[in-house]
């Protein structure tokens, strides 16, 4: 019991939860705009999906800058590299999303299961790509601040 205990701490952190939290917000604003997009406005499918991840990785920077990773940039170079880096991981994600999706409208599986499939794996690897690229903090300046 002790084991699963320790498990579910390490996983439920608060930045998980926060991340998984304003992740669910960002798919909305991913698969929302989509659906409008597509489904309502009736524009081609792939320049829909291509402004909607636009519009999903706007969101996520704010909400992962400021709530989530608690960015420590102070001043105008290390915020711009902060959002460079973000910005490099999510177009990463983002062409992968999009070719995914590509390939994928291509076949029998409907366009919002294809959708949401493609957002699943995207959202796992922008965790690890912001906490471990993006938002990293300096060892040595964390403790510095830790102390203050």
């Amino acid at each position: 019991m002790k084991v699963i205990k320790k498990i579910i701490e390490k996983v439920f952190t608060k930045e998980i939860i926060l991340y998984a939290l304003f992740g669910g917000f960002t798919t909305i604003v991913n698969l929302g705009s989509f659906y409008l997009m597509y489904n309502i406005l009736n524009w081609e499918k792939n320049i829909a999906n291509a402004l909607a991840i636009l519009l999903a990785v706007l969101f996520a920077y704010i909400t992962n800058k400021d709530l989530v990773f608690h960015s420590k940039a102070k001043n105008l170079k290390e915020k711009l590299t902060e959002f460079y880096k973000f910005m490099l991981g999510r177009a990463f994600t983002m062409l992968l999303e999009y070719f995914g999706c590509l390939l994928l409208f291509q076949t029998t599986i409907p366009e919002m299961v294809t959708k949401c499939l493609m957002t699943i794996i995207v959202i796992i690897l922008n965790f690890f790509i912001s906490k471990f690229f993006a938002f990293r903090t300096n060892k040595k300046e964390g403790k510095k601040d830790e102390k203050n």
